[in-house]
């Protein structure tokens, strides 16, 4: 069977039971709601403050609208600044599985760091998982960027390329505990193992995946690996970000035979009118947490001498709003011919934040998505 036919197959059994291979035009999602202050930078109020009940609701929302995914961030330090967003977090295993025991459609997906989790305890919990979802659980497959975090698991953070060797070798030990018969030793570079041996095993032929990773390492990890792949849109225009997607489905196909998913995130922001809109966007900026931003950037390596000013600028305003996700403003109109163009440029789907979460995501449900129902988007 070619690789062709082999990532069909994939598709045609993840399909059954996974609703990210639907057949849905423009696939939903939320992401971050499992950290405080969600995706946002920003003190305005109506940011999200992190308990249960508030995490539960924001699932319980997507499941109303059937949206195919929950996505958490693994984050274990806050960004300081008088707000330290995301100081309060959610593991992402555990509330994975919690849920998947509370919602119906959704694929529930858990965010992981390699330096942080051994192979064998991922595919016990994404089996377990997977079993209280009835196979709709997604693994996000990440290497870990912020130094200060990785250390706090005592290994350090090994060089860029190291770090996507390593995650290699990870995750082929992984797929080979979710899907082999027979028990069997591992004996890699990163990772060695004895008498391998899983039982009960996904309900998915194995898991699906997904990656994130934004350099051209990360790019062809995620083309190798993983089913779904999220790309950063630096540039906004249609042709760019056409040619982004056209460009990571090619990756894959040259130089792995493999189809797969490709997503985005966006940042949400609902008025009566795009006027309205633009002001609680320019709101949430106003009240940003430059202190916080600085750190994250100084994490991400983005500096004054590596951007142009005004590309500078309009990046910390998208991370302020929503981690530097697509820009989504408008009235409930104008947001739907924007959630198309998105369909028009080649993305299967998106990632919602809303910097007023808990009310963005109520008027989403109550104005925007029947109109997208009637767009024939879902």
């Amino acid at each position: 069977m070619s690789a062709q036919e082999n990532q069909e197959k994939r598709f045609e059994q993840l399909a059954r039971t996974n609703p990210l291979f639907g057949s849905n035009k423009l696939k939903l999602g939320i992401f971050g709601s499992n950290m405080s202050a969600g995706a946002s930078l920003s003190t305005m109020d109506g940011i999200l403050q992190l308990n249960w009940p508030n995490t539960a609701h924001l699932a319980r929302l997507a499941d109303d609208m059937k949206f195919e995914a929950v996505v958490p961030a693994a984050r274990w330090r806050g960004f300081g600044g008088e707000s330290d967003p995301n100081s309060e977090t959610f593991e992402t295993m555990t509330w994975a599985a919690a849920m998947a025991a509370s919602t119906r459609y959704p694929s529930t997906f858990a965010t992981v760091h390699v330096p942080t989790l051994m192979p064998a305890m991922a595919a016990k919990q994404s089996a377990t998982i997977d079993h209280i979802s009835g196979g709709r659980f997604t693994l996000n497959v990440t290497m870990g960027w912020n130094t200060a975090e990785m250390n706090l698991f005592g290994g350090g953070m090994l060089d860029h390329d190291d770090r996507y060797e390593a995650g290699t070798e990870w995750i082929t030990l992984l797929k080979r505990i979710w899907t082999e018969e027979e028990a069997f030793d591992f004996d890699g570079k990163f990772y060695q193992a004895k008498d391998v041996y899983l039982r009960p095993r996904p309900i998915q032929p194995y898991p699906a995946l997904m990656a994130a990773g934004a350099s051209s390492r990360g790019r062809l990890f995620a083309a190798e690996h993983a089913d779904v792949a999220f790309t950063a849109m630096s540039k906004r225009d249609p042709d760019s970000m056409r040619a982004n997607v056209e460009d990571y489905l090619k990756l894959a196909w040259d130089n792995f035979g493999r189809k797969m998913s490709i997503w985005a995130t966006a940042n949400v922001v609902i008025g009566d009118t795009d006027e309205d809109a633009q002001r609680l966007f320019d709101h949430c900026v106003a009240k940003g947490d430059q202190v916080a931003v600085d750190n994250l950037f100084s994490s991400l390596n983005i500096t004054n001498q590596s951007l142009k000013p005004e590309i500078l600028q309009m990046l910390r305003q998208d991370f302020i709003v929503g981690w530097g996700g697509i820009r989504i403003v408008g009235s409930k109109e104008s947001i739907v011919d924007q959630m198309k163009q998105l369909v028009d440029v080649g993305l299967d789907g998106v990632l919602l934040t809303f910097p007023n979460y808990m009310e963005g995501m109520e008027r989403f449900k109550e104005e925007v998505h029947p109109l997208l129902v009637e767009a024939g988007l879902r």
